[in-house]
Protein backbone atom coordinates (compact mmCIF):
# COMPACT_ATOMS: atom_id res chain seq x y z
CA UNK A 1 0.00 0.00 0.00
CA UNK A 2 1.28 3.23 -0.72
CA UNK A 3 3.45 1.98 -3.40
CA UNK A 4 4.94 4.40 -5.88
CA UNK A 5 4.01 3.28 -9.56
CA UNK A 6 6.10 4.73 -12.35
CA UNK A 7 3.15 4.83 -15.32
CA UNK A 8 5.28 7.63 -18.01
CA UNK A 9 8.59 8.94 -18.09
CA UNK A 10 7.46 11.96 -15.16
CA UNK A 11 3.86 10.05 -14.65
CA UNK A 12 3.94 8.17 -11.40
CA UNK A 13 1.30 7.06 -9.14
CA UNK A 14 0.69 6.13 -5.49
CA UNK A 15 -1.31 2.87 -5.19
CA UNK A 16 -3.43 3.34 -1.75
CA UNK A 17 -7.21 3.40 -1.29
CA UNK A 18 -8.08 6.36 -3.16
CA UNK A 19 -5.34 6.96 -5.79
CA UNK A 20 -2.97 9.56 -6.45
CA UNK A 21 -0.79 11.27 -8.89
CA UNK A 22 2.66 12.63 -8.62
CA UNK A 23 4.01 14.07 -11.13
CA UNK A 24 7.37 15.44 -11.61
CA UNK A 25 8.19 19.10 -13.06
CA UNK A 26 11.99 18.35 -13.25
CA UNK A 27 15.00 16.87 -11.73
CA UNK A 28 13.69 18.12 -8.13
CA UNK A 29 10.53 19.44 -7.99
CA UNK A 30 7.30 17.48 -8.00
CA UNK A 31 2.99 18.33 -8.22
CA UNK A 32 0.81 15.52 -5.78
CA UNK A 33 -2.45 15.24 -7.62
CA UNK A 34 -4.89 14.04 -4.27
CA UNK A 35 -3.64 13.57 -0.57
CA UNK A 36 -5.31 10.66 0.51
CA UNK A 37 -7.90 10.26 3.35
CA UNK A 38 -6.02 11.69 6.23
CA UNK A 39 -2.93 12.81 8.04
CA UNK A 40 -1.25 9.53 7.79
CA UNK A 41 -2.03 9.54 4.27
CA UNK A 42 -0.24 13.40 4.46
CA UNK A 43 2.95 11.86 6.32
CA UNK A 44 3.34 8.75 3.87
CA UNK A 45 3.60 10.87 0.88
CA UNK A 46 6.02 13.51 2.52
CA UNK A 47 8.10 10.46 2.75
CA UNK A 48 7.83 9.00 -0.31
CA UNK A 49 8.51 12.34 -1.74
CA UNK A 50 11.78 12.98 0.52
CA UNK A 51 12.89 9.51 0.09
CA UNK A 52 13.23 10.21 -3.59
CA UNK A 53 14.82 13.82 -3.22
CA UNK A 54 12.25 15.64 -4.08
CA UNK A 55 10.55 18.92 -3.51
CA UNK A 56 7.29 19.57 -3.60
CA UNK A 57 5.74 22.83 -5.68
CA UNK A 58 2.14 22.58 -5.00
CA UNK A 59 -0.95 20.05 -4.61
CA UNK A 60 -4.13 19.60 -6.86
CA UNK A 61 -6.87 18.19 -5.56
CA UNK A 62 -9.19 16.78 -8.09
CA UNK A 63 -12.37 18.07 -6.08
CA UNK A 64 -13.00 18.02 -2.05
CA UNK A 65 -14.35 14.56 -0.64
CA UNK A 66 -12.28 13.76 2.01
CA UNK A 67 -10.44 11.31 0.81
CA UNK A 68 -9.04 13.57 -2.36
CA UNK A 69 -7.73 16.36 0.14
CA UNK A 70 -7.06 14.84 3.82
CA UNK A 71 -3.38 14.79 3.94
CA UNK A 72 -3.74 18.74 2.54
CA UNK A 73 -3.29 19.98 6.08
CA UNK A 74 -0.08 17.71 7.59
CA UNK A 75 1.60 18.46 4.26
CA UNK A 76 1.01 22.75 4.48
CA UNK A 77 2.04 22.30 7.48
CA UNK A 78 5.44 20.87 6.97
CA UNK A 79 6.06 21.89 3.96
CA UNK A 80 4.39 25.24 3.17
CA UNK A 81 2.52 23.96 -0.12
CA UNK A 82 -0.16 26.00 -2.10
CA UNK A 83 -2.95 23.34 -2.47
CA UNK A 84 -5.38 24.20 -5.62
CA UNK A 85 -9.67 22.61 -6.23
CA UNK A 86 -11.78 23.66 -8.82
CA UNK A 87 -15.07 25.21 -8.41
CA UNK A 88 -17.06 25.27 -5.94
CA UNK A 89 -15.43 22.31 -4.68
CA UNK A 90 -12.67 24.86 -3.42
CA UNK A 91 -15.45 26.41 -0.90
CA UNK A 92 -16.01 23.10 0.36
CA UNK A 93 -12.21 21.94 0.78
CA UNK A 94 -11.30 24.95 3.05
CA UNK A 95 -14.62 24.49 4.68
CA UNK A 96 -15.13 20.69 5.22
CA UNK A 97 -18.04 20.78 7.60
CA UNK A 98 -19.98 21.65 4.51
CA UNK A 99 -19.45 18.39 3.12
CA UNK A 100 -21.23 16.13 5.78
CA UNK A 101 -23.89 19.14 6.30
CA UNK A 102 -24.36 19.23 2.84
CA UNK A 103 -24.54 15.43 2.81
CA UNK A 104 -27.30 15.27 6.29
CA UNK A 105 -29.41 18.72 4.90
CA UNK A 106 -28.24 20.15 8.35
CA UNK A 107 -26.06 20.03 10.72
CA UNK A 108 -24.49 16.36 10.95
CA UNK A 109 -24.69 14.50 14.45
CA UNK A 110 -21.42 13.21 15.38
CA UNK A 111 -21.65 10.19 13.72
CA UNK A 112 -20.95 11.93 10.22
CA UNK A 113 -17.99 14.38 11.62
CA UNK A 114 -15.83 11.41 10.90
CA UNK A 115 -12.58 11.31 8.81
CA UNK A 116 -14.31 10.08 5.57
CA UNK A 117 -16.56 12.82 5.43
CA UNK A 118 -15.04 15.48 7.25
CA UNK A 119 -11.43 16.34 6.06
CA UNK A 120 -8.90 18.63 8.16
CA UNK A 121 -9.64 22.12 6.86
CA UNK A 122 -6.58 23.19 4.12
CA UNK A 123 -5.62 26.68 2.76
CA UNK A 124 -6.89 26.42 -0.63
CA UNK A 125 -6.66 28.69 -3.92
CA UNK A 126 -9.44 28.01 -6.99
CA UNK A 127 -8.06 25.58 -9.89
CA UNK A 128 -7.88 26.87 -12.90
CA UNK A 129 -6.20 26.02 -16.61
CA UNK A 130 -3.90 28.58 -16.13
CA UNK A 131 -1.70 28.05 -12.80
CA UNK A 132 -1.26 24.81 -14.12
CA UNK A 133 2.50 24.04 -14.33
CA UNK A 134 3.75 22.90 -17.77
CA UNK A 135 3.28 19.44 -18.88
CA UNK A 136 -0.69 19.55 -17.06
CA UNK A 137 -3.74 19.79 -18.40
CA UNK A 138 -7.12 19.54 -17.12
CA UNK A 139 -10.51 19.06 -17.72
CA UNK A 140 -13.73 19.58 -15.94
CA UNK A 141 -15.35 16.38 -15.12
CA UNK A 142 -19.03 17.43 -12.98
CA UNK A 143 -21.20 14.99 -11.63
CA UNK A 144 -19.78 13.03 -9.20
CA UNK A 145 -19.00 16.05 -7.31
CA UNK A 146 -19.55 19.82 -7.94
CA UNK A 147 -16.77 20.91 -9.75
CA UNK A 148 -14.20 17.82 -10.01
CA UNK A 149 -11.23 18.03 -12.71
CA UNK A 150 -9.32 15.61 -14.33
CA UNK A 151 -5.70 16.28 -14.78
CA UNK A 152 -3.67 15.04 -17.40
CA UNK A 153 0.43 14.98 -17.91
CA UNK A 154 2.15 15.34 -21.05
CA UNK A 155 2.65 11.73 -20.67
CA UNK A 156 -0.96 11.33 -21.96
CA UNK A 157 -2.05 9.89 -18.31
CA UNK A 158 -5.32 10.79 -16.90
CA UNK A 159 -6.17 11.47 -13.68
CA UNK A 160 -9.71 10.87 -13.82
CA UNK A 161 -10.67 10.90 -9.91
CA UNK A 162 -14.20 9.65 -9.09
CA UNK A 163 -15.93 9.61 -12.74
CA UNK A 164 -16.04 6.04 -12.87
CA UNK A 165 -16.52 3.33 -10.43
CA UNK A 166 -14.93 -0.13 -10.95
CA UNK A 167 -16.89 -3.54 -11.82
CA UNK A 168 -16.52 -5.13 -8.13
CA UNK A 169 -17.65 -2.07 -6.09
CA UNK A 170 -20.85 -1.77 -8.76
CA UNK A 171 -21.27 -5.53 -8.25
CA UNK A 172 -21.04 -5.34 -3.92
CA UNK A 173 -22.45 -2.11 -3.73
CA UNK A 174 -24.15 -0.72 -7.04
CA UNK A 175 -25.11 2.38 -5.68
CA UNK A 176 -22.19 4.97 -6.39
CA UNK A 177 -22.40 8.66 -5.17
CA UNK A 178 -23.79 11.24 -7.24
CA UNK A 179 -24.59 14.84 -7.03
CA UNK A 180 -25.66 15.71 -10.35
CA UNK A 181 -26.88 12.67 -12.20
CA UNK A 182 -27.47 14.74 -15.43
CA UNK A 183 -23.66 15.69 -15.18
CA UNK A 184 -22.54 12.60 -14.17
CA UNK A 185 -24.02 11.64 -17.80
CA UNK A 186 -22.28 14.00 -19.52
CA UNK A 187 -19.11 13.34 -18.11
CA UNK A 188 -18.86 9.85 -19.03
CA UNK A 189 -19.95 11.00 -22.57
CA UNK A 190 -16.57 13.38 -22.33
CA UNK A 191 -14.25 10.42 -20.69
CA UNK A 192 -15.30 8.34 -23.26
CA UNK A 193 -13.88 10.47 -26.20
CA UNK A 194 -10.49 11.07 -24.22
CA UNK A 195 -7.50 10.17 -25.82
CA UNK A 196 -4.73 9.02 -23.89
CA UNK A 197 -2.44 6.09 -23.43
CA UNK A 198 -3.56 5.04 -19.56
CA UNK A 199 -6.45 6.65 -17.48
CA UNK A 200 -6.23 6.00 -13.32
CA UNK A 201 -9.37 6.25 -11.81
CA UNK A 202 -9.04 6.82 -8.10
CA UNK A 203 -10.87 3.46 -7.11
CA UNK A 204 -10.13 0.92 -10.03
CA UNK A 205 -7.19 0.05 -11.42
CA UNK A 206 -5.18 2.00 -14.25
CA UNK A 207 -6.78 1.04 -17.54
CA UNK A 208 -5.46 1.92 -21.00
CA UNK A 209 -9.01 2.15 -22.71
CA UNK A 210 -11.46 3.69 -20.36
CA UNK A 211 -14.75 2.65 -22.76
CA UNK A 212 -15.59 -0.47 -21.09
CA UNK A 213 -15.16 0.86 -17.71
CA UNK A 214 -17.66 4.12 -18.98
CA UNK A 215 -20.01 1.85 -19.73
CA UNK A 216 -20.61 -0.23 -17.31
CA UNK A 217 -20.92 2.92 -15.12
CA UNK A 218 -23.55 4.18 -17.88
CA UNK A 219 -25.43 0.65 -17.61
CA UNK A 220 -25.90 0.78 -14.16
CA UNK A 221 -27.02 3.95 -13.84
CA UNK A 222 -29.84 2.77 -16.06
CA UNK A 223 -30.57 -0.05 -14.25
CA UNK A 224 -30.72 2.17 -11.22
CA UNK A 225 -33.39 4.45 -12.80
CA UNK A 226 -35.60 1.62 -13.54
CA UNK A 227 -35.67 0.21 -10.07
CA UNK A 228 -36.68 3.51 -8.95
CA UNK A 229 -39.26 4.06 -11.65
CA UNK A 230 -40.63 0.30 -10.72
CA UNK A 231 -40.66 1.05 -6.55
CA UNK A 232 -42.36 4.72 -7.31
CA UNK A 233 -45.05 2.90 -9.04
CA UNK A 234 -47.74 3.40 -6.15
CA UNK A 235 -47.00 6.97 -4.35
CA UNK A 236 -43.91 6.87 -1.87
CA UNK A 237 -42.01 8.70 0.13
CA UNK A 238 -38.29 9.54 0.20
CA UNK A 239 -37.82 6.75 3.52
CA UNK A 240 -39.36 4.34 1.76
CA UNK A 241 -38.09 4.74 -1.22
CA UNK A 242 -34.63 4.47 0.10
CA UNK A 243 -35.51 1.52 2.39
CA UNK A 244 -36.58 -0.65 -1.29
CA UNK A 245 -33.23 0.16 -2.56
CA UNK A 246 -31.66 -0.85 0.01
CA UNK A 247 -33.52 -4.21 0.56
CA UNK A 248 -33.56 -4.95 -3.35
CA UNK A 249 -29.80 -4.27 -3.07
CA UNK A 250 -29.02 -6.08 0.48
CA UNK A 251 -27.21 -2.81 1.41
CA UNK A 252 -26.41 -2.41 5.48
CA UNK A 253 -27.71 0.82 6.10
CA UNK A 254 -25.28 2.90 8.79
CA UNK A 255 -25.16 7.18 8.71
CA UNK A 256 -22.30 6.73 6.33
CA UNK A 257 -24.64 4.49 3.77
CA UNK A 258 -27.53 6.63 4.49
CA UNK A 259 -26.32 10.01 3.65
CA UNK A 260 -24.33 8.69 0.53
CA UNK A 261 -26.97 6.75 -0.80
CA UNK A 262 -29.77 9.06 0.25
CA UNK A 263 -28.10 11.91 -1.14
CA UNK A 264 -27.51 10.23 -4.38
CA UNK A 265 -30.93 8.25 -4.40
CA UNK A 266 -32.39 12.17 -3.73
CA UNK A 267 -30.07 13.34 -7.11
CA UNK A 268 -32.01 10.57 -9.04
CA UNK A 269 -34.99 11.49 -7.97
CA UNK A 270 -34.47 15.37 -9.06
CA UNK A 271 -32.84 14.36 -12.89
CA UNK A 272 -36.26 11.90 -13.18
CA UNK A 273 -38.87 14.85 -12.05
CA UNK A 274 -36.77 17.13 -14.44
CA UNK A 275 -37.05 15.02 -16.95
CA UNK A 276 -41.02 14.34 -16.32
CA UNK A 277 -40.56 10.69 -15.83
CA UNK A 278 -42.08 10.99 -12.11
CA UNK A 279 -44.33 13.68 -10.69
CA UNK A 280 -44.62 14.75 -6.54
CA UNK A 281 -47.80 15.59 -4.46
CA UNK A 282 -47.90 16.94 -1.04
CA UNK A 283 -50.58 14.87 0.83
CA UNK A 284 -51.21 15.02 4.72
CA UNK A 285 -47.98 16.56 4.54
CA UNK A 286 -45.94 14.32 3.10
CA UNK A 287 -43.68 14.60 0.09
CA UNK A 288 -44.92 11.79 -2.28
CA UNK A 289 -42.85 10.27 -5.42
CA UNK A 290 -44.83 8.48 -8.05
CA UNK A 291 -43.87 7.32 -11.60
CA UNK A 292 -45.84 9.80 -14.58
Amino acid sequence: MYELIQVGERTYYINSPAKMGLYKLNDNEVVLIDTGNDKDAGRKLQKTIEENGWKLRMIINTHSHADHIGGNNLLQQRLGVPAYCPGIDKVFAENPILEPSYLYGGYPVKELRNKFLFASESEVSELVPEILPEGLEMTRLDGHSFSMAGIKTSDCVWFLADCVTNAQILEKYHIFYLYDLQGFLDTLDKVEGLEGKLFIPSHSEPIDDIRTLVELNRRKVKEIIELLLSIVQESKCFEDILKDVFDHYGLRMDFNQYVLVGSTIRSYLAYLKDNSKITVDFIDNKLLWKAD
